[in-house]
């Protein structure tokens, strides 16, 4: 069973794409006339040239849009792909989930002509800028130390790739993990929570008394006081990164 058979049934409620962060991700594409999305979830950021989507979960394909491109059912790990099968090959926020990441990029350089994008995080810098895994849920930081790929190995596995950062707006409609670092209410939600995997797989029983305490201090204005300085940005950078390697 796919992870996300058991994680990604309400994926499609909290996990809308994210336009800002869709135009780094296709500017990152460059001129690429045809795109393989591998781990491609429910098909978020893919673009229009997209020409086969790589998905194991059934319940992330079965919450695609309609019109989406074809999908096939396996692992990055073994990709029944040709060759140079497109110009571009797409991986986001999906190599953590891989049970083997060196042989998924080795994938993933191998079907791509021209250029592999990654979006990822890094975790050091994920821990030291987010505040709620830094001040009130070190458990799920510790379970992403348990798979989180150093950016400069998955860097170096790619043959040598160019890093950009992704500011997460303000505002950011795709609920990933640090999407709603200034709107901290929403991680009080068990659907939002039900959306981020770094909760979700942590687990309910273990979050519990961190997340009591966020609760407390959003009550009492405690929170607001701390993070003031958040309030005023239109973006964060907490780490997350696109890495495009050229093949």
């Amino acid at each position: 069973m796919a992870i996300y058979d058991t994680l990604g049934t309400t994926y499609g409620l909290t996990r809308r794409p994210d336009p800002r962060i869709g135009a780094q991700i296709h500017a990152a594409l460059g001129d690429a006339a045809e795109v393989i999305n591998v781990g491609a979830g429910t098909g978020s950021y893919e673009p229009p040239h997209t020409v086969l989507a790589v998905e194991p979960s059934q319940v992330m394909v079965d919450q695609r849009p309609p019109g989406s491109a074809p999908v096939v059912r396996a692992v990055a790990e073994r990709l029944p792909l040709r060759d140079e099968a497109a110009d571009a090959v797409l991986a986001l926020l999906t190599v953590h989930h891989w049970t083997d990441p060196a042989a998924g990029v080795a994938e993933l350089r191998r079907v791509a002509r021209r250029r592999v994008v990654v979006l990822t995080w890094d975790q050091q810098i994920f821990r030291e800028r987010f505040w709620l895994v830094r001040d009130y849920l070190p458990q799920a930081a510790a379970f992403d130390d348990t798979r989180a790929i150093p950016v400069d190995r998955l860097a170096a596995l790619l043959g040598g790739a160019h890093q950009r950062p992704v500011p997460i707006p303000h505002d950011c409609s795709d609920g990933f993990g640090a999407a709603f670092w200034c709107r901290p209410h929403a991680y009080l939600d068990p659907q939002v929570r039900a959306g981020i995997s770094m909760l979700a797989q942590t687990g309910e029983e273990a979050l519990a008394p961190g997340l009591a305490r966020l609760a407390e201090d959003l009550a009492t204005g405690r929170w607001h006081t701390a993070h003031a300085d958040l309030l005023a940005r239109d973006a964060l950078d907490v780490g997350y990164r696109l890495l495009v390697a050229e093949v």
